[in-house]
């Protein structure tokens, strides 16, 4: 299929997105280190870091030592998310692999802790991601995990990636070989996996607990 007039796209920018539930911000430590320590200790840490690259904090110093390190990172470029219902940061997620030229970016790195994950938050956080780096012309959107991560393959699945297949051998990761479960989301198909997601976060779509009331789903 041809391309014509193709000339790459712009870098993303590390800003602020604003939601209706959440706001992603630039990842900094004095701003977010102690609720993210926070966020990222809380029960369950164990599954949530098992198929991460970095391990559950254990030190807040430590720990905001690292975040400062990553503040000027541009590939990955780590956000964090925001609940706008309280303040706190409660997860991070970084845009990373980012190819200009051929207008590929995937989300990675992510985060969502236990008061997000699973909510209509985190369904928010990955959906800022998307409609910002579609509306900049990226072409491909990718989501990467290791194959044993049942979780976030059926998390891809929900949120309108396609499997492409998997690639064996593919890191070593903690000491163990990973094998990587690809999936992406392209730019024709956004627009149509964009009203699905719009249908499903309004907020007419859930009940006084913050239950939804049907499911999020694409029309063909």
């Amino acid at each position: 299929m041809e391309v014509s007039g193709w000339n790459g796209v712009p870098n993303p920018e590390h800003k602020t997105l604003d939601g209706a539930y959440v706001r992603l911000e630039p990842l900094q430590a004095e701003a977010h280190a102690s609720s993210l320590f926070r966020a990222s200790q809380a029960p369950g840490a164990e599954d949530r870091f098992r198929y991460l690259f970095d391990e559950p904090p254990t030190d807040l110093g430590a720990f905001s030592e690292w975040v400062s390190k990553l503040e000027p990172s541009r590939d990955p470029m780590f956000f964090a998310v925001i609940d706008k219902r309280t303040g706190l940061t409660e997860g991070r997620q970084t845009l990373m692999r980012i190819n200009r030229a051929h207008g590929v970016i995937e989300i990675g790195n992510i985060l969502w802790g236990p008061a997000i994950a699973r909510t209509r938050a985190a369904t928010e956080a990955l959906f800022l991601f998307a409609d910002y780096i579609f509306a900049l012309g990226y072409r491909r959107f990718e989501w990467k995990c290791n194959d044993l991560n049942v979780p976030s393959k059926r998390a891809a699945k929900r949120f309108g990636f396609q499997y492409e297949g998997l690639f064996r051998r593919h890191m070593v990761v903690k000491g163990q070989s990973r094998d990587t479960a690809w999936f992406s989301m392209l730019d024709s198909e956004w627009p149509r996996l964009r009203v699905g997601y719009l249908r499903w976060l309004n907020p007419e779509n859930f009940d006084s607990s913050g239950q939804q009331l049907s499911k999020l789903r694409f029309e063909p």
